[in-house]
């Protein structure tokens, strides 16, 4: 079946041919700003938050075509430090939708050998939040499948300064010399310590910035832009995603 998605503002969707992907050429690890929810709600005439409902469908169906490809970690942008200035009730909704996602979905992330975890200031989020998140990570603890990585109440500023503050405190005690501060170090106190940087982030909405997402983690990742809202977002458009990350190379700073 002909692949169809947008290729920019204005232009009718134009149809593809399957992009055939290298299947040794995967990414090791994807990462999602998911956005676009209120603005294709407010297109239909809608509550913001319709879109967050819809956006957690698209999901469940990128996690699954995510894990049939082989990739090895996805992770999601799923909730910023600076979402809190949201409406309450546009806040209040975004905290359920982890115990809605996860309340349903979890027996098929067990199925499928996905392992769920989470990156970001953790502690303040809501009690029915952290229950249920909580109870992912304890039964998919032992999957070696694809890594679900959602950042929840996520700053990369924050977790960068947090990382400083870290390698400081190491600094005073001995535990550490101010001369064998590297990179890697400072990459060991950031919450993907235990994860390969991404290969590829994608966008939806059309937005072309980071937002304070995994500022450090992305600096030589390749960035695929599109104007597709997430509600929208299709296996079809990740597909296209990995077809162009797949013909560019990648340099990283060399010749």
């Amino acid at each position: 079946m002909p692949i169809k998605f947008p290729f920019a503002k204005g232009q009718k969707e134009k149809e593809l041919q399957p992009l055939g992907l290298d299947h040794t050429q995967i990414p090791k690890h994807v990462a999602i700003i998911m956005d676009g929810n209120g603005r294709w709600a407010k297109n239909r005439g809608m509550p913001r938050i319709a879109g967050h409902k819809e956006g957690m469908g698209v999901v469940k169906k990128v996690v699954r075509y995510a894990s049939d490809l082989g990739i090895e970690v996805l992770t999601l942008y799923a909730f910023s430090t600076e979402n809190w200035k949201r409406p309450k009730t546009e806040v209040e909704f975004l905290m359920k939708l982890p115990v809605d996602f996860l309340t349903t979905y979890l027996p098929e992330l067990i199925e499928k050998n996905v392992r769920v975890q989470t990156i970001g200031d953790f502690d303040v989020l809501p009690a029915h939040t952290k229950k249920a998140v909580e109870e992912a990570i304890e039964r998919t603890k032992d999957n070696d499948g694809l890594i679900l990585n959602f950042a929840l109440n996520y700053g990369s500023r924050f977790e960068m300064v947090d990382a400083v503050r870290q390698i400081a405190s190491k600094v005073e005690s001995g535990e550490l010399a101010k001369e064998d501060i590297t990179e890697d170090v400072f990459s060991s106190e950031l919450y993907t310590s235990d994860l390969p940087e991404p290969d590829l982030l994608i966008r939806t909405s059309g937005e072309q910035r980071l937002s304070n997402f995994l500022l450090w983690q992305l600096a030589y990742a390749e960035f695929w832009f599109t104007e597709v809202y997430w509600p929208d977002f299709t296996e079809n458009h990740f597909e296209k995603a990995l077809y162009d990350y797949q013909n560019r190379k990648r340099r990283y700073g060399g010749v």
